[in-house]
């Protein structure tokens, strides 16, 4: 890198700290010029990927002279943009990294991306056929985006990915499916014959299983957040991750849409109540977590759903059910019970009627047979049938008429 180059940004060994600190500039509005930031890291390869992120988001052009623009690194610094932005959360920024980290294992993510041929990204494509639809998605949707925006920024003169075709998976699509009505009543029945100290999740599966919130929502509640007079849970927030896939409490809920007030089931008070009792006896517990591990912060969504699944099969020999699950069933319990499609939208925080429909469409197809067979029933019971049959017999009369004439 030039004299000139450095001062934009470099990397040094911090001998009293024993971290690699990334230095660079940044203008400063309020000041009204060029100030020296700083950020340390543990390894050299950390340093020089946060380095390479920050002068490639800030389309340095003698950086970019000297270095190229490696294929990740002009993802990692699209993805940075982003996040500064307020364009995506800290979750998405984590699950795109994530993405990125995977094609970077491959020789085209080191790449520079005006060498990377259309071949090339094919190859890689149709090498990746055993993920799920869902992760193929993702992998496509990210080098589409990044070569989108190294066109836009005059990198490129052709765009490589209009000619890739996005494969299929090997792979059948996986379903949620919802607990039956006899499994969700001896799973019922199981938490709450369970003292507290033996399953200490079970509250959280009686809130999902029988108030639709999802897990995350549910290890986000406070004891402010629960309205015992009126008999209501606010749901405001979720737990999510940071940048570094540490687990934090989010702003607000995953969509706009998630903020809502639910009804508590009278059935479920007592346990909700229960739980509140708890919180207020922890220590460490200022934010009075509803849900608040003894030696962590937060508690970790991965190992409520991995406790729920190994009661499940243990139990019931149930091995198809997720925390999400838990959630679904409530969703297809509501379906079930006659209720409008719009009103599950709103229990289940859905941004829009269309992903209500959509995911619940097996469950409105058996609904709608059964709404049938009520219109069936009513038309024998007050012998509309009868009126139809003479209608048609009357049609088909008028119809012989018409061909005799």
């Amino acid at each position: 890198m030039s004299k000139h180059s450095k001062s934009q940004g470099y990397i040094t060994f911090r001998n009293d700290r024993k971290t690699w600190s990334v230095r660079y500039k940044e203008f400063n509005i309020e000041k009204g010029k060029n100030i020296t930031k700083s950020k340390d890291f543990k390894t050299r390869e950390e340093a020089k990927k946060y380095l390479d992120t920050i002068m490639y988001q800030k389309e340095n052009p003698l950086y970019i002279e000297h270095n190229g623009i490696p294929f990740c690194e002009m993802m990692r610094a699209n993805l940075k943009l982003k996040l500064d932005t307020n364009q995506i959360t800290e979750i998405t920024y984590y699950r795109n990294l994530q993405t990125i980290e995977q094609i970077e294992k491959f020789p085209i993510g080191r790449e520079r991306i005006d060498k990377i041929t259309s071949d090339e990204l094919q190859e890689f494509m149709n090498y990746h056929k055993y993920l799920s639809n869902s992760s193929i998605n993702k992998l496509y949707q990210q080098l589409g985006t990044t070569f989108k925006v190294a066109i836009n920024k005059g990198y490129l003169m052709r765009n490589p990915m209009i000619n890739v075709l996005k494969p299929k998976s090997d792979k059948e699509d996986r379903k949620v499916r919802a607990l039956t009505v006899e499994e969700q009543q001896m799973f019922t029945d199981y938490l709450l014959n369970k003292d507290i100290k033996d399953c200490k999740y079970k509250n959280v599966y009686l809130i999902q299983m029988f108030m639709g919130l999802r897990v995350s929502e549910a290890l986000a509640l406070t004891t402010h957040d629960i309205d015992l007079k009126d008999k209501k849970i606010y749901v405001k927030r979720t737990l999510t991750k940071d940048e570094l896939g540490h687990t934090i409490m989010g702003k607000t809920t995953k969509t706009y849409a998630g903020k809502r007030v639910l009804p508590i089931p009278e059935y479920l008070l007592e346990s909700i109540v229960e739980q509140m009792r708890i919180a207020d006896k922890q220590n460490n517990n200022e934010e009075k977590l509803l849900f608040k591990p003894d030696f962590k912060k937060y508690t970790d969504r991965e190992n409520v759903n991995t406790e729920l699944k190994r009661i499940l099969k243990r139990h019931f020999g149930i091995e198809d059910i997720t925390t999400h699950s838990l959630r679904h069933t409530y969703g297809t319990r509501c379906i079930e019970s006659g209720m409008a499609p719009v009103v599950v939208q709103k229990l289940m925080g859905h941004t829009d009627i269309q992903v209500t429909l959509n995911t619940y469409t097996s469950v409105f197809d058996k609904f709608k047979e059964k709404e049938i067979d009520k219109v069936n029933k009513y038309y024998l019971e007050e012998n509309m049938l009868n009126a139809v049959k003479l209608l048609k017999e009357q049609h088909t009369k008028d119809n012989d008429n018409e061909m005799e004439l």
